[in-house]
């Protein structure tokens, strides 16, 4: 802890104080929940920065909408709309928010919808005209107005909860005891190369509970980089000049892939859900022009060419075409198929449940 953290100490022993009440409020019933029906299941953290919630939605999605039909329901976090927001042909990334935009982009088939009050949220959902059978809620894990029954809980492999501290000294956004909430514990962002005794040690370090589950996964990288017009593979990749630009919370994976494929590249790192500013712009533009070579592109996560490519539209002099996206997705290192069939039963009991009449 760096020593304006440990400056900032009292104030997280304030906020323990604040969330933790909050929390007792709800476990007695002081607090209510609002209960729905429908399958709800929450990927969601215990802290504050990239935990690869949104490779975990696309995942569920990817594993349900086969069965059924799935619903995403996000905050839409530094969206430029208000209230309740439907996906749709016409929909903007700024109407959405860059993760929400991108699933809708990967997803067209699922719904995606927005709204920071959740229970609204949930509740515009239940009423279109073809609802779905089951709503994914990005992020909420502490949005304890709804009750959900399956809770997925990230935490990455290299970051885990129970080695950190409660806002603003540290990045909880609550006790670990919150942990106690979820039934599945996923350590994301894991290496593939993992061993059992690794994976075991880890496990124990999150001492989880009997009725908890916990399951390792790591991010798999797209075979090349690719925009609307062109895909080029990672061994094409190490002869051009990059300049990389990331507006993510945690770059630190893609540099360390980037350099694992003796690829060269210009880091251009702005915060998280970056909006880029006429001085970004020129910044990038002039680090591109500065590579003496024909052979250069821009290279950029999916999560910020959604919003690049946005702006980049409305550019007349922009090149489209110079900048390139690498996909991500998650997979898990071992147990699969049981991950697939708790996820599954369910929503398949959940979906039974509901449809037997009330006596």
């Amino acid at each position: 802890m760096n020593k304006l953290r440990q400056l900032l100490f009292p104030f997280s022993l304030l906020y323990q104080g604040v969330t933790h009440t909050r929390n007792t409020l709800y476990n007695q019933g002081v607090l209510k929940s609002n209960e729905f029906e429908i399958p709800l299941i929450v990927v969601g953290n215990l802290r504050v920065g990239g935990t690869g919630k949104t490779p975990m939605v696309a995942y569920l999605i990817q594993l349900l909408k086969p069965h059924y039909r799935v619903a995403v329901l996000s905050r839409g976090y530094k969206r430029l709309s208000k209230g309740f927001v439907l996906a749709d042909a016409n929909t903007l990334v700024e109407d959405l928010g860059d993760e929400p935009y991108q699933l809708f982009r990967q997803h067209p088939d699922c719904i995606v919808a927005v709204d920071a009050n959740r229970t609204h949220g949930v509740e515009q959902l239940m009423q279109l005209a073809v609802a779905p059978d089951v709503i994914l809620l990005d992020d909420a894990f502490q949005h304890r107005q709804i009750k959900a029954d399956f809770n997925i809980l990230l935490t990455p492999y290299d970051d885990l909860y129970v080695d950190d501290t409660h806002l603003p000294s540290g990045n909880l956004r609550e006790s670990v005891q919150g942990a106690e909430r979820s039934q599945v514990i996923m350590v994301t962002k894991c290496p593939f190369a993992l061993t059992e005794t690794e994976m075991f040690e880890t496990a124990q370090k999150l001492k989880p509970a009997l009725t908890q589950t916990v399951f390792f996964s790591g991010i798999r990288y797209a075979d090349a980089v690719i925009n609307a017009q062109h895909a080029i593979p990672w061994d094409e990749l190490a002869a051009y000049k990059i300049v990389l630009v990331t507006g993510i919370a945690n770059p630190k994976p893609l540099l360390d892939f980037l350099q694992s494929h003796a690829i060269p590249y210009t880091h251009l790192e702005f915060p998280d859900h970056h909006h880029f500013s006429p001085s970004d712009w020129q910044k990038m533009d002039q680090t591109f022009k500065d590579l003496n070579t024909n052979k250069k592109l821009f290279l950029t996560t999916e999560k910020d060419y959604v919003r690049i490519f946005a702006t980049l539209s409305l550019k007349k002099e922009a090149k489209v075409d110079d900048w390139y996206y690498v996909g991500i997705e998650t997979q898990l290192i071992q147990h699969q198929n049981d991950f697939n069939k708790l996820i599954l039963d369910y929503v398949e009991q959940s979906t039974r449940n509901r449809s037997i009449p009330e006596r």
